[in-house]
């Protein structure tokens, strides 16, 4: 027998195997009995005054919990089935490893005209939840200081990199998410209009999608009544996950990008680049969404998770 079974936090199917054989008096009538000395079905059944299918349906359902072990040895009329303890205790941990690290969380909420460098081409521009911010189609509206009131960017290829700080210590990194609100860019709006859209972590690639349109043809929830409603609308929110374990891409593994590769905390920032490369397959522009334009109501997000010193 052995002394300990631990099911660790967060192995759910598990916990509820357990909890599912546990929850009848016939099973736990079983275990009592098993608990002075292994016995047969037969002998439990008699025991306990129930039908021999009973006492053996009751002791399939503890062994695949795990908690009793069945032998067979022979008999005067073939095979008897002996039943008997498998573990002395059972250890439930409802916390997870991850809980038990001091699990803790910090969140950076980045306006999308905050971006730290940028190499684009036109069209491009920038739009307030006001106005247009400079010209369309000219590259200086982009070094322009009413830049950081941006709620809507786009343009038709090339990066805006973005570095978030990281302002706290950590023992261990458990993920780095970033969200944000994107689509292509066509003119006035194509809801068919494939782009390839390239995300960067701390100047590696770790994904990309191709966003199938320019969303339009609606207001967007947040989209303010001054935009042209014939221009783009709204877009896709995505989520960028990096953890231990690889590279998420709204919670659907892309790669096998894990942490350790990203090295973060060599720099007092995380950098976050979006764009589209001019060698893509499908050149087809993007628009990044402020929390004021669009269907949600965010800038770029970045949520780490990590272990506290």
């Amino acid at each position: 027998m052995e002394k300990t079974k631990v099911v660790k936090g967060g192995d759910w199917d598990r916990v509820m195997e357990i909890a599912i054989a546990l929850a009848a008096p016939t099973r736990i009538d079983i275990l009592r009995l098993l608990g002075q000395n292994s016995m047969s079905v037969k002998e439990i059944a008699f025991q306990l005054n129930i039908p021999v299918s009973t006492a053996s349906a009751n002791i399939k359902m503890l062994e695949k919990a795990d908690l009793v072990r069945c032998s067979f040895q022979p008999g005067k009329h073939g095979s008897i089935k002996l039943v008997s303890l498998k573990h002395e205790e059972v250890d439930l941990k409802l916390i997870s490893d991850i809980a038990e690290q001091h699990f803790n969380s910090y969140k950076v909420n980045m306006p999308i005209g905050n971006f730290f460098a940028f190499d684009i081409q036109p069209g491009c521009g920038l739009a307030s939840e006001d106005g247009f911010i400079g010209q369309d189609d000219v590259i200086w509206s982009f070094y322009g200081v009413d830049r950081v009131r941006a709620q809507l960017i786009w343009f038709y290829s090339g990066f805006l990199e973005y570095r978030f700080p990281l302002d706290f210590e950590f023992e261990k990194l458990l993920s780095v998410q970033f969200s944000l609100e994107l689509c292509s860019e066509a003119p006035g709006y194509r809801n068919e209009f494939p782009s390839d859209i390239t995300f960067w972590i701390n100047d590696t690639e770790v994904c990309g999608w191709t966003s199938p349109g320019d969303f339009g043809g609606s207001r967007g929830a947040f989209t303010p009544e001054w935009w042209p409603i014939n221009s783009t609308q709204y877009g896709v929110l995505k989520k960028i996950s990096v953890t231990d374990s690889g590279c998420y891409l709204d919670d659907a593994l892309v790669s096998d990008f894990t942490l350790s590769k990203l090295k973060v905390g060599k720099e007092p920032f995380i950098s976050f680049k979006v764009g589209v490369k001019p060698t893509a397959h499908n050149v087809g522009g993007i628009n990044i969404f402020g929390e004021k334009f669009g269907n949600y109501a965010q800038n770029i997000v970045m949520n780490v998770e990590y272990g506290r010193k």
